[in-house]
């Protein structure tokens, strides 16, 4: 493993604050169904900490806080505006340099 990313042999459901529910129950796939002869296949996952670093190399920690202390969540049209607002700030950032290299390394090692 490295900041950014883990084989996905190596988390189980214990993991999920680290890389998602769903990646921590296919590593628990990986590691209990073997034995019975089921093949899920291996990959890896990007953690916690790659997407807050990515958020926080492009300025945006901040800025989703402040438009979510902004949005009255009682209003769906405010929530909706918000969560558009957000998804395009993160769709539109770069790809910092180190979490790029962390990502391609794991990608080259699979």
């Amino acid at each position: 493993m490295n900041r950014y990313t883990i084989n996905l042999s190596e988390v189980g459901a214990e993991d999920g604050p680290l890389v998602g529910g769903k990646n921590a129950s296919l590593g628990e796939m990986i590691q209990n169904l073997d034995t019975l002869g089921v093949q899920v296949p291996g990959g890896f996952a990007t953690t916690s900490e790659a997407f807050h670093m990515y958020l926080a190399a492009n300025g945006l920690t901040q800025k989703i806080a402040d438009q979510l202390e902004a949005t009255d969540v009682e209003e769906i049209s405010e929530l909706t505006r918000a969560g558009m607002n957000i998804r395009t700030w993160i769709l539109g950032a770069e790809m910092p340099d180190e979490l790029h290299a962390g990502i391609t390394k794991a990608y080259r090692e699979l």
